[in-house]
């Protein structure tokens, strides 16, 4: 394989940094300068060439030969100690140029003259550091006879290399893929799309996902047969794709004869010879090849087929599907279900008719951790068909799936070959994320950011700015799905086995806490990383300041609100790990102030000191002249930024959301470089205006704050917000400002237009009467989310329909609104996108206006806190209240929350694809009716509801509503019977409040009911539970604010496994027998009797409860 096919190593990635400084115009200068040998540099250079050349090579035969694998990370580490000197040029290079410019006077000479004799010191350090890298460089250079290392070129013997594959069905069975095939099977045979030219269709998917055996199913299916292509060739491409090579094996495929032309235009001549006027079936499997021109050459013949000719092409990368200019089918992982039925296929032994109950709950577990992927799941399965004890199974369970033994295991192979297909800069990208604890999602702004701050995302004489070359190479991973888009948000996330594999090729120089093993942290560590959760049981975080070259420190959890404590002394690990490049103490509680020793940190390109309880910062901050991003958010003792702030040059990302600072820093104009800046406060008295905000060029997320300090509107108009490449802006004006003039206000927002690259905008207490126009015109085409709040003197809403691509629209304290009608549609056919609606705190509004065209994608209603609402025109809630037909067929969640008092019967008819109905509050409602099955409906909640009596159903629940898991009835006082006929055999969860209602519970559930968990709330009782009461099938049972019960029986809840008692200020003793053993979760909250009562070890009922294992007893 030649080298060039291959992307790079990842040495040459970190290669690459080095190579790109050394080519800078101003390190020369420095040398100069400082009167230091230039020769240092050339040879520098010229040895870290010889090394890259080697590097690929070195990669590979690393993971055969241990000796090779010892030199690769001696290389590494020296190639990292000359990253390190240059960086400290770097950062001297930049001070002196700071300190020119804002304390001339210090200074004798300009920039280029400040090299002198003062600086002996500094420039003997750097010779001497050259000097020993150099030394090391040559030493391991001059070793690559004796290792065997050849430059250059791969030469191996293609171990790592993927199979070819045949048009041969390998598996018998192929499992989950019926639906993809027959959506396959369904365009290969269709005659919609018969143009001249082949119709191409990509299957894209990650490696193991079993693309070439869905493919060969497909290949081999009857439907195939009947379609009648005249043709039908099965071409591996892989790795090969050199234009003759791909179009002869083609030919030779069509013909079943050898072909030895050398010459392209002879190929070309006879494969189209044998296609013209016929209909054929192409399958290219395993392609790589990005080169469109190259896809180009091998079409030319193909297009000379009969019309419904197809290519059916097999491929890891979305940019291969892109450049082919085809159709893209993607394939998911299994379900879990399907990949069990893959592992037990490869599992089971020939004699074997199934696992016993160990082996197979061990089995599932494993199949957990396959996470979907065939060929894991086929992989392991097979390796423990030759298991037959059930230790080795749980070793195989405890086991990272590379250490399985390498003749079995072809899972790794399977994925480091795609790795290895990319480009170096993109294997640092990837292996970076070794950081990330499995599951975990993240964000790519984020993701970028860190990547930046390790000098990831260098540009060629700085063409292009960083932030656009991180989206760059994400989307490339992304397309090439080492990302996968995450369920959650705007998030992504990366598959376990992908995960195992960046911490695999990056395991000498990473440290994940938990993930790897020991107490210790290695002195060798470059990025270290921990979750929160985990930190409380590590005591070795002493040995980090062994780890004295240190880059990264990054905590990480998946939980917004979590906190974490450090344990050692910040000032000590300050002035150990000097070349940290990624600092983040977020959300270290203990974190009160920042040493002044923070300045040592030369190298720091990025500092996050989010969610710590810092005041302020130390000036000293202001001395790290190679910071790129610095994070304040949610500090929320903070209270000023640095008043030197603007001399970090370098920066490109400043945010502090949620702190107490009230201005921005003088001279904040001159950080010319920042792209990403959250927060922007207008301050009056300052001398900091919105012109400096509009000198910036800043991407992403903006928040204004304080709007009402402009003044003058053409001062908003220097903001200079509609050349900004804005995504989300946020626009504030303080709460209590009273305006002087509303025609002003209005012209203050007018000026502060966004760009058309907007998505999500929130307006907050706006005070004008209405709304510009750039608001609903064709100016945010983009526009997806708009919220809209506490706008208090707004008289109407602005034709918000017009915006075409709006999914969220919330409505909030518009107190001004009586009427929404046609001026809020704008169109017949408005709110096209609209998925989301919410209109809360509207005090005064009064009738809504449906049209009948409106809202056709509506999933969500919420409707909150709206007392005056009534109806109009076209009735489908209620006979009173009013929401469009048309608009509810697709809506998923609605959600009324006090308001609405014309509402007394809710048809539930009109909403067949609800899912969530919550309805609270509503004063007069007294029935919900429902004329036909509904099987959507999977949670009902009703609280607070007073007049509510009764359901009316023509059939029982288990049929209307045979979805339903969750029923809520609370505070709902003229209920006392469930429905006739019993409730659904699928619910699971309960919340009571009247004890009628849970009086009749086992006479209205089937013994086959699914009920579990059961939460009692409010109930005025001194006696609960009696075994009447409650079902056998429950296994968690909740009480709350019952603040009458003095006593609980034994009886009632023997079978229980989980008790949690909430608010019970009279509950004097558990039961006098104590709890049943099968109880193994207990909490008390708030129960003050009790709480002293099992207080450890002599409380006089601890006796009862010591034996729990999951034990919560607190006030």
């Amino acid at each position: 394989m030649a080298a060039e096919l291959v992307g790079g190593s990842l040495l040459s990635a970190f290669l690459q940094v080095a190579f790109d400084k050394l080519a800078s115009p101003q390190l020369l200068d420095f040398f100069r300068g400082r009167k230091l040998d230039e020769k240092l540099l050339g040879n520098l250079n010229i040895m870290l060439h010889s090394i890259n050349a080697l590097a690929d090579d070195a990669e590979l035969k690393q993971f055969t030969d241990p000796h090779i694998k010892a030199w690769l990370f001696a290389v590494k580490e020296a190639v990292f100690d000359a990253e390190d000197l240059l960086g400290e040029i770097d950062y001297e290079l930049t001070r002196c140029q700071v300190e020119a410019q804002y304390e001339p006077q210090t200074f004798t000479y300009k920039v280029s003259n400040f090299f002198n004799s003062t600086f002996t010191s500094f420039n003997r350090k750097i010779e001497s550091g050259m000097k020993e890298v150099l030394e090391k460089l040559e030493y391991l250079a001059n070793q690559k006879g004796a290792l065997g290392l050849k430059e250059g070129t791969y030469s191996g013997d293609g171990s790592g290399s993927k199979v070819p594959s045949s048009s041969l069905v390998v598996e018998s069975v192929v499992y989950g893929r019926d639906a993809d095939k027959d959506i396959i099977i369904n365009w290969l045979t269709s005659e919609t799309d018969n143009s001249n030219q082949p119709s191409i269709l990509s299957i894209v998917g990650m490696g193991g996902l079993g693309k070439t055996t869905l493919a060969q199913h497909v290949y081999n299916d009857r439907n195939i047969e009947d379609a009648k292509f005249d043709i039908k060739a099965w071409v591996c491409v892989s790795d090969h794709f050199h234009v003759l090579t791909v179009t002869r094996t083609i030919l030779e495929t069509v013909t079943d004869k050898t072909d030895d032309s050398g010459n392209l235009e002879m190929v070309h001549k006879k494969l189209k010879e044998k296609l013209s006027g016929r209909k054929f079936l192409l399958v290219l499997d395993d392609v790589w090849n990005e080169r469109r021109e190259e896809w180009e050459a091998v079409r030319t013949p193909l297009s000379y087929g009969a019309p419904g000719s197809r290519i059916l092409v097999t491929t890891r990368s979305e940019n291969v599907a892109s450049n082919m200019k085809s159709k893209v089918h993607r394939l998911k992982q299994l379900e879990k279900d399907e990949g069990w039925n893959v592992f037990e296929n490869h599992a089971l032994k020939d004699y074997d008719l199934e696992l016993n109950d160990e082996f197979k709950e061990t089995g599932r577990r494993i199949v957990e951790k396959c996470n979907g992927l065939p060929l894991a799941l086929k992989t392991i399965g097979s390796l423990l068909r030759k298991k037959s004890s059930i230790l080795d199974w749980k070793n195989i369970l405890k086991s990272e799936i590379w250490e399985l033994p390498k003749e079995d295991n072809e899972i790794i192979p399977a994925l480091f070959l795609s790795y290895r297909y990319l480009p170096s800069h993109l294997k640092s990208c990837f292996a970076y994320c070794a950081l990330f604890p499995k599951d975990y999602t993240f964000v790519k702004e984020k993701l970028i950011l860190l990547w930046m701050a390790q000098n990831f995302l260098e540009s060629p004489q700085q063409i292009r700015h960083p932030e656009q070359v991180g989206e760059e190479y994400f989307n490339d991973l992304l397309s090439r799905s080492f990302f996968q888009q995450s369920s959650v948000g705007r998030s992504f996330v990366m598959h376990d086995l992908l995960n195992d594999l960046a911490k695999y090729v990056c395991a000498d120089f990473c440290f994940r806490l938990k993930f790897d093993k020991g107490q210790c942290i290695p002195k060798t560590t470059r990025h270290f990383s921990f979750e929160f959760r985990d930190i409380k049981s590590f005591d070795g975080f002493q040995s980090l300041t062994d780890a004295k070259r240190l880059r990264s420190f990054l905590p990480i959890s998946k939980y917004v609100t979590s906190q974490w404590r450090f344990k050692i002394s910040i000032h000590d690990l300050f002035s150990k790990i000097k070349f940290i490049r990624m600092l983040s103490f977020h959300g270290c509680s203990d974190l009160r102030e920042v040493p002044d020793s923070v300045s040592d940190l030369k190298h720091l390109h990025s500092l996050d000191l989010s969610s710590t309880a810092i005041q302020k910062l130390p000036d000293s901050v202001c001395l790290l002249y190679n910071l790129l991003i610095l994070k304040l958010n949610d500090c929320s003792e903070l209270e000023e930024l640095p008043l030197n702030l603007h001399k970090l040059t370098k920066l490109r990302c400043l945010e502090f959301r949620y702190t107490k600072v009230t201005k921005m820093s003088m001279h904040f104009g001159e950080l010319k470089n920042l792209q990403v800046l959250d927060t922007f406060i207008v301050d009056r008295n300052s001398e900091v205006s919105t012109k400096e905000l509009g000198g910036l060029d800043l991407h992403g997320m903006l928040s204004i704050k304080e709007v009402q300090n402009i003044v003058n509107p053409l001062d908003a108009s220097e903001a200079n917000l509609k050349d900004k490449h804005l995504v989300e802006l946020e626009l504030e004006w303080k709460s209590d400002h009273i305006p002087d003039d509303p025609r002003k206000e209005k012209e203050v927002l007018q000026n502060l237009q966004p760009s058309k690259h907007l998505e999500d905008l929130k307006i907050w207490n706006y005070n004008g009467t209405e709304f510009p126009s750039w608001i609903f015109d064709n100016s945010l085409s983009n526009l997806m989310y708009l919220k809209l709040e506490d706008c208090k003197y707004c008289l109407c809403l602005p034709p918000l329909g017009l915006l075409s691509c709006l999914k969220n629209l919330s409505i909030t304290g518009l107190d001004g609104i009586v009427t929404i009608g046609a001026e809020f549609y704008g169109t017949n056919s408005s709110f096209p996108s609209l998925e989301s609606l919410t209109f809360k705190n509207m005090k005064e509004w009064e009738e809504w206006e449906c049209k009948t065209t409106s809202f056709p994608r509506l999933q969500e209603l919420f409707v909150d806190k709206c007392p005056k609402l009534k109806g109009t025109h076209k009735v489908v809630v209620s006979d009173e209240l009013t929401i469009n037909g048309n608009s509810t067929s697709l809506l998923e969640i609605l959600h009324i929350d006090g308001g609405c008092d014309s509402l007394t019967i809710f048809r539930l008819d009109f909403f067949p694809k609800l899912s969530l109905l919550w309805l609270e509050k509503c004063q007069n409602l007294r029935r919900i009716s429902q004329e036909s099955a509904n099987n959507h409906l999977v949670e009902l909640y009703m609280d607070d509801c007073p007049e509510f009596k009764s359901f009316l159903f023509p059939k029982p629940m288990q049929i209307m509503f045979p979805s339903l898991t969750r029923l809520e009835i609370t505070n709902c006082p003229e209920v006392e019977l469930f429905p006739d006929g019993g409730l659904p055999l699928n619910i699971k969860e309960m919340t009571l409040s009247c004890l009628n209602l849970i009086a009749s519970l086992r006479d209205n559930l089937d013994p086959n009911t699914c009920l579990q968990h059961l939460c009692i709330e409010h109930l005025e009782v001194e006696c609960f539970p009696d075994e009447v009461l409650l079902p056998r099938s429950l296994t968690s049972l909740q009480i709350y604010d019952c603040p009458n019960l003095k006593k609980m029986h034994l009886k009632g809840i023997c079978h229980l496994s989980s008790l949690a008692l909430y608010h019970c200020p009279s509950l004097e003793c558990l039961p006098a027998e104590g709890l049943p053993k099968s109880i193994s979760s207990l909490t008390i909250s708030y129960c003050p009797l009790l709480k002293e009562r099992c207080r450890k070890p002599d409380g006089e009922d601890w006796g009862k409860i010591a034996h729990i294992q999951k034990l919560d007893v607190r006030s």
